[in-house]
């Protein structure tokens, strides 16, 4: 869903890049509170992630493919403001570095990809966490349903914005209709890899997931060979015994993976924004990005002939670019609240 250059007007893409801006300068603040030693690292592989995810588009209609937004991805795994820093730190990498999603246009993309999906798919998880038994399948439905419903929900503004500051004349009705069908399918996709990866997280490492923190279960004891509840009250989930540090490199290692291999498999068919701009019309206005020239425009290392080759080199750089401006950014955020608390 990254918007190109053209789609939006310079009033509403400068308004959109204020809003962005005052959401990213509020995020820094709040992620102060969400950081610790342990998450900080985990934060940055968690932008790298979602950009090795997101160059895995996957078929979700005749001539369409989706992927992953990340918004609720990264909230439920390491807060609400530390997710908009995650995702806004992949947005810029992809705009800057491989032309994908405008420059005017960041602000818009900030908005709808980062604030957008991670605002409603945290508002959700947490309304669902209240009313669901506090276990570990609980959290798992919970990231999917609100990862289900962040998709949409990023659809729906996007077409606000072009209600606001479209640049061609074209059926407004339409491309809700378009937009939000869409990626209610792609939001099944962005659901099935968000439950997948937070389980995943949750069975090694339940205590740096930031949606499970205080996820509670009843004590067992053993008993003739059974289990059975040792008292009526809760008790923490003791700490899984894998370290942090493993599952950092397991992250990054799947991550390269990812990008680096996999990402040759994934579907050519343009994401659901790209189909609808070009059945309504939109993409008329389109305007040739400022980094077209990069050497990695397009997801590809320029003068690499082998298609294969080309593509693995740029999703490896583009991951390890990411987790180290990614690691960097809230390293010094974390350092921040320490230096604050101990002044």
């Amino acid at each position: 869903m990254h918007v190109p250059d053209g789609f939006i007007d310079a009033p509403i893409s400068a308004a959109t890049g204020a809003v962005a801006a005052g959401a990213i300068a509020v995020s820094l603040r709040g992620a102060r509170r969400e950081l610790d030693e342990r998450t900080a690292p985990l934060a940055g592989l968690v932008a790298a992630f979602i950009f090795a995810v997101q160059m895995l588009n996957f078929p979700v209609a005749a001539g369409t493919s989706g992927h992953l937004l990340g918004g609720a991805l990264a909230a439920i795994l390491v807060g609400p403001y530390t997710g908009v820093l995650c995702v806004s730190v992949v947005l810029l990498m992809q705009g800057i570095l491989f032309a994908d999603g405008g420059l005017t246009a960041l602000g818009v993309n900030i908005t709808d990809m980062a604030i957008t999906t991670t605002v409603v798919a945290y508002a959700v998880f947490r309304a669902l966490v209240k009313i669901l038994p506090r276990n570990r399948r609980s959290i798992t439905a919970a990231s999917f349903t609100a990862a289900l419903l962040s998709v949409p929900a990023a659809a729906l503004v996007f077409t606000l914005l072009y209600a606001l500051g479209g640049t061609t004349d074209v059926s407004l009705g339409k491309v809700a209709t378009a937009m939000i069908g869409v990626h209610v399918l792609i939001g099944i996709g962005e659901a099935a890899i968000t439950a997948l990866t937070v389980g995943a997280v949750i069975a090694v490492r339940p205590d740096l997931v930031y949606g499970a923190r205080g996820l509670e279960q009843r004590l067992k004891l053993r008993v003739n060979g059974e289990l059975v509840d040792a008292a009526p009250q809760l008790a923490p989930v003791a700490t899984a015994p894998t370290s942090h540090r493993k599952v950092w490199l397991t992250g990054l290692a799947v991550s390269l993976l990812l990008a680096g291999f996999v990402s040759f498999y994934a579907s050519s068919n343009p994401d659901g924004l790209e189909k609808v701009a070009a059945d309504q019309g939109i993409d008329r206005a389109a305007k040739e990005h400022a980094s077209a020239d990069s050497p990695l425009a397009d997801y590809g290392v320029r003068d690499v002939e082998d298609a294969r080759l080309s593509g693995g080199l740029a999703g490896v750089i583009g991951v390890g670019g990411t987790v180290v401006a990614g690691t960097g950014v809230f390293w010094a955020v974390r350092r921040h609240r320490s230096t604050s608390q101990a002044a």
